[in-house]
């Protein structure tokens, strides 16, 4: 009735299924660095490492989630059972809204770490962040178990989706809105920073700290463009679908180039928010010196910096913490020069 049967290979892989299952690999190994390289030498001693884990883990079951997708799509497709299905699709549902809430509660603590800063304790914070992880886990779980547990169209074949049959339409409306809603939150957020800095920086000398709010307002707009680009194409294509009612109204094919735009912002997470930070790319050059180390190969001379990350790292968090304390006492929208300063520290 949806068409989804036409033109579908029914043995064999094809050129495609092999590049989405590189793309897929590529997002497994290059979360997984990360990860590693965030519990080994940076042990998660600050908020935002907490922040980037989380990430890098949602990524890196995302990139697995796909992986499956794909293995268990095809002519592979005919011998599960509808419940097998809803996980098949749920799994890769779950771990795309943790990675876009875990994006969320990022914008979030740098937003309140700026914009409107409190005075707390490290261990206070830490904790506050890893309840929100907790919460963003939960939720994206509780969203993309929905149709297991009977929110789906088996019972109304006519209100089922084109491009993902068993889903009812009304649910990937839901979906739509819940992933929206965040999503605009998040540009909200990074807005509201980038104004924050653009106003505060007009007052600030061309100095290191200048640079690092400069630095700052690069990230924002990679982030913000990186989210438009790769998540635009699957929410068009949802919401035709949402509006298209079977056999009358036929959704567009070609689900799987939108999906796989969408997953490769699992891709670019690492790249954005891991790769900018000197103290992250330090810790996977370090992964990587070990890597060598242990496959018996001679580590060039940067990796005297393992040292450096697992001795200093933790002096170097106390440091900046205690002051990022005391400035946020004296910050205000009249204070500029603190409240970019501030901001690396972070």
């Amino acid at each position: 009735m949806t068409g989804r049967l036409s033109g579908r290979p029914r043995t064999g892989v094809g050129v495609l299924t092999v590049l989405f299952i590189f793309i897929s690999l590529f997002i497994i190994v290059e979360n997984l660095m990360v990860l590693l390289a965030l519990l080994r030498f940076l042990r998660l001693r600050r908020w935002v490492h907490c922040c980037l884990a989380n990430i890098a883990f949602s990524d890196l079951l995302a990139g697995i989630s796909y992986l499956l997708n794909i293995c268990l799509s095809g002519p592979t497709t005919f011998l599960l059972s509808p419940e097998l299905w809803y996980i098949r699709e749920g799994l890769l549902f779950t771990t795309l809204a943790a990675s876009t809430f875990s994006l969320l509660v990022t914008a979030v603590e740098r937003y309140s770490t700026m914009v409107v800063p409190v005075t707390e304790s490290r261990s206070t914070k830490l904790v506050r962040v890893q309840g929100l992880i907790i919460f963003c886990w939960l939720l994206a779980l509780a969203v993309g178990s929905l149709p297991l547990f009977g929110w789906n169209c088996l019972c109304h074949i006519e209100h089922c989706s084109s491009l993902l049959p068993l889903y009812s339409r009304s649910y990937i409306v839901f979906s739509l809105g819940l992933l929206g809603l965040t999503l605009l939150g998040i540009i909200g957020f990074y807005c509201t920073i980038y104004y924050f800095v653009c106003t505060n920086a007009k007052h600030v000398a061309v100095t290191s700290q200048s640079r690092r709010a400069f630095h700052l307002l690069q990230t924002v707009l990679i982030i913000l463009g990186c989210f438009v680009i790769c998540w635009t194409p699957l929410f068009l294509y949802l919401l035709v679908d949402a509006a298209c009612s079977p056999p009358s109204c036929q959704s567009p094919l070609g689900l799987e180039w939108v999906l796989a735009l969408a997953v490769m912002n699992s891709a670019f997470n690492p790249l954005i928010y891991s790769l900018r930070s000197s103290e992250v790319r330090k810790a996977i050059l370090a992964l990587l010196c070990c890597a060598c180390t242990l496959a018996g190969v001679r580590p060039p001379a940067c990796c005297q910096q393992v040292a450096e990350i697992t001795s200093g790292s933790s002096n170097e968090s106390s440091l900046k913490h205690r002051s990022s304390v005391r400035l946020s006492r004296n910050l205000s929208f009249r204070s500029p020069v603190t409240s970019v300063s501030s901001v690396p520290s972070q």
